[in-house]
C-alpha cells in the first residue's frame, strides 16, 4: 500500500511539474537583455555600448542588403548607419523570445530621412519611414557571436517616394505621397 501511495504521489508530482513552466533562469533574462540593449544601441547609435555586446570575431548578417559584417568595426558601421541619413530614429521592441544561447526580437523601426542615402536616394525627402523586422542573436558566454536582421526593404523605398516596376509592366507605389 505504501509503495502504491508513493507511486501515485510520484505520478501526481511528475504530472504537476510537466504542466508548470520552468522558472526563467538568469541566462535567459541575460539573453533578452542583450538583444534589447543591441536594439537600444540602434536607436541611440551608442558605439561603446554596441561594441561591448559583441565578441571581436562576431558577424552581423544584413539579409536585406545581402551583406555580412565581420568584426566590431564593420558591425558598428552597420548598426549606426541609419543615423547618417535619418533623424528621430526609433526602435520599438515588441516580443522577445529568449533562451540561454540566443534571443529573437520583433521590432518596429522608424526614422525621418533628412539626408541622402547614397546614390539610391541622393536627396533628403523629409519623409518618415516605418518598418517591421526581426533580429536574431546567438550568444557565447553572454556576448553576441552572430546577429542577423530580417526586414523587407520594399516598404522603405515606397515610403520614400520610390516605385517598384514589376515584370509585365506592373508598378508598385504608395498613393498620396506627393513631393
Amino acid at each position: 500500500m505504501r509503495e502504491r501511495s508513493a507511486l501515485v504521489a510520484c505520478v501526481v508530482l511528475c504530472f504537476a511539474c510537466a504542466r508548470t513552466p520552468p522558472p526563467e533562469g538568469a541566462a535567459v533574462r541575460e539573453s533578452e537583455l542583450v538583444v534589447r540593449t543591441l536594439l537600444a544601441g540602434w536607436e541611440s547609435a551608442d558605439s561603446a555600448a554596441i561594441a561591448d555586446l559583441f565578441w571581436p570575431r562576431a558577424t552581423y548578417d544584413d539579409f536585406a542588403g545581402q551583406v555580412t559584417h565581420r568584426g566590431i568595426d564593420e558591425i558598428l558601421a552597420y548598426v549606426t548607419s541609419t543615423h547618417r541619413w535619418g533623424d528621430d530614429v526609433y526602435m520599438n521592441v515588441g516580443t522577445v523570445h529568449a533562451a540561454e544561447a540566443f534571443a529573437v526580437a520583433e521590432w518596429v523601426f522608424s526614422a525621418v530621412q533628412n539626408r541622402p542615402m547614397g546614390s539610391a536616394v541622393p536627396e533628403a525627402t523629409g519623409r518618415e519611414v516605418v518598418l517591421n523586422g526581426v533580429t536574431v542573436v546567438e550568444l557565447d558566454g553572454g556576448r553576441i557571436i552572430r546577429a542577423a536582421d530580417y526586414v523587407d526593404t520594399a516598404p522603405l523605398w515606397l515610403q520614400l517616394g520610390g516605385r517598384i516596376e514589376l515584370p509585365g509592366g506592373g508598378v508598385l507605389e504608395l498613393d498620396g505621397l506627393g513631393n
